[in-house]
């Protein structure tokens, strides 16, 4: 089989990975020009169900293991007032431990053989049995769209389109909190802390590399309000200011958060493919990750859906049957998985961005 994954995240680069693990060659195709060409994202907790399985079936668990940070699954959850509602330390190793997204990203290029991933690889046009990379056309037994909320491959398959949630993030990062911010460190703790009110939110997590990372998160009609209101790359200090107004009736340690940022804002709309996304099977070509199931993060499964998704497709690949039994299988099984995610997903945004959202978080985390 010649296999084309379009796209190098967490999905592609894991179903390359337990494709070779199995015996099986695929190129990946991966617009970046390096695996650090930008900010990889921020820190992930791998499920055991889902994102460890797959390490596991990659071979890759005991590199996992090593820059996991277990202590990281400690969480803190409050109201804009700072009334805290849960306040867990970290349980013992083996749950749901955290890991830098790109630490995560690393050990799996890494483990790829040489010219596995074809880095700075514009896909401009896909058939299912083609794609178009830098004016060479590649033939394909399969085309698999790993390539994200705004695939090129999607098209092929289905006319849905990311909608947007009504949500908008603006990230926001302390660098070195250890030395230069302490209270904020001690505030946030080792692992994640939210606060929930007034239809806002300041969600905080630690990152291994020293860092706080925060998104501040807004109800907006406007998916570009926050890129083009809110925002000014030119103007920091108007920018903090517009943000410290926003948030003016949060606890004063939340709204530190913002005062000690650095200086740079990032505003990120929030969409999601409609709940229960689906397609009549096409031969030659599927999807996988947020090509095929686009969530916004509240219900913390989108990464490590990718990673199973990518398992499964070269489980079932790798099984000697033809590929479009393989690919049969595979959608049979991730379509009500990623249906039911998205649903728990959609549900959580408008129960946290309603009135009382930290109370009712918590007595979800609770159930």
């Amino acid at each position: 089989m010649k296999i084309s994954i379009v796209g190098g995240g967490l999905g592609g680069l894991t179903l390359a990975r337990v494709l070779h693990v199995n015996g099986v060659q695929s190129t990946v195709y991966e617009l970046d020009a390096s695996p650090t060409a930008r900010d990889q994202g921020g820190t992930l907790d791998m499920h055991e169900e889902s994102g460890q399985r797959a390490l596991r079936e990659a071979g890759l668990f005991d590199q996992f293991r090593a820059v996991a940070r277990d202590e990281g699954e400690a969480m803190r959850l409050m109201d804009g007032r700072g009334t805290v509602y849960i306040d867990d330390v970290a349980p013992e190793p083996g749950g749901r431990p955290e890991v830098d997204r790109k630490e995560l990203k690393r050990i799996l290029v890494e483990s790829l053989p040489a010219g596995t991933v074809r880095w700075g690889a514009k896909v401009t046009s896909v058939t299912p049995s083609t794609i178009t990379v830098g004016g060479e056309t590649v033939e394909s037994d399969l085309v698999v769209g790993a390539d994200g909320a705004w695939s090129k491959v999607r098209p092929l398959l289905s006319d849905a389109r990311p909608i947007y949630s009504g949500l908008s993030f603006v990230e926001i990062h302390l660098s070195d909190v250890d030395a230069k911010h302490p209270d904020a460190a001690a505030f946030v703790g080792p692992g994640s802390m939210f606060a929930l009110d007034h239809g806002k939110g300041v969600m905080a997590q630690r990152n291994g590399d020293g860092r706080i990372r925060v998104y501040l998160a807004i109800r907006a009609e406007d998916e570009n309000w926050a890129g083009t209101e809110l925002v000014d790359p030119a103007d920091p200090v108007q920018t903090r200011l517009r943000l410290l107004e926003l948030f003016d009736d949060f606890a004063e340690p939340l709204r530190g958060l913002i005062a000690d940022a650095d200086a740079t804002f990032v505003p990120r709309a929030i969409h999601a493919l409609p709940v229960g996304h689906r397609w009549t099977r096409v031969p030659g070509v599927t999807l996988l990750g947020d090509a095929a199931h686009l969530m916004s993060p509240f219900a913390g499964e989108g990464a490590n859906l990718a990673m199973l998704d990518g398992t499964d497709l070269a489980l079932a690949l790798a099984a000697g049957s033809d590929v479009e039994t393989a690919l049969t299988a595979y959608e049979t099984a991730m379509f009500p998985r990623a249906e039911e995610a998205a649903h728990d997903s959609a549900t959580n945004l408008v129960e946290c961005f309603e009135p009382g959202g930290a109370q009712r978080l918590a007595g979800v985390m609770a159930g």
